[in-house]
């Protein structure tokens, strides 16, 4: 994969109930720029927005991540729909390759194990869980960095 082609990567996870909108949602471009939102209204929390710039290496590195998990190759059609549960969706340009998926919350592999695409829902499952461990990652490097003196 090209350092220079265009790159978009795009996650939501979220459902409208008892305390309104609550979201996850992230995203990064080809410029480095990386956008997070996390919408919580449980116990008053409130709306965290964060933005950053990251390197040319993290963008490379989300694209391996992506390409190993090989979810380009993946069909949502027969994945389970979204429902009063939430929703998840996942949409990724690499170059001239697009794809957006959506599906519902999945709340263990359980869940994808007895639905009617197992394999394809379990690259998504895991590629989702990759995903968000290395844009926490990312966020608690860059916000919460401590200076010893």
């Amino acid at each position: 994969m090209a350092g220079d082609e265009e790159f978009y990567i795009r996650y939501y996870s979220g459902h409208r109930g008892r305390y309104g909108h609550e979201f996850l949602e992230f995203e990064f471009r080809s410029d480095g720029h990386c956008r997070y939102a996390n919408n919580s209204n449980y116990r008053n929390d409130s709306l965290i927005r964060k933005e950053m710039v990251v390197s040319p290496a993290v963008i490379s590195e989300l694209k391996r991540i992506i390409g190993e998990s090989e979810v380009m190759k993946e069909d949502d059609s027969q994945w389970p729909t979204k429902n009063v549960v939430g929703s998840q969706e996942l949409e990724v340009r690499i170059g001239n390759e697009h794809i957006s998926f959506e599906t519902s919350k999945l709340g263990s592999l359980v869940e994808v194990q007895e639905s009617q695409d197992p394999e394809g829902l379990r690259i998504f499952y895991y590629l989702v869980q990759d995903l968000k461990a290395f844009v926490f990652s990312l966020i608690s490097l860059h916000f919460k960095v401590t200076f010893f003196l």
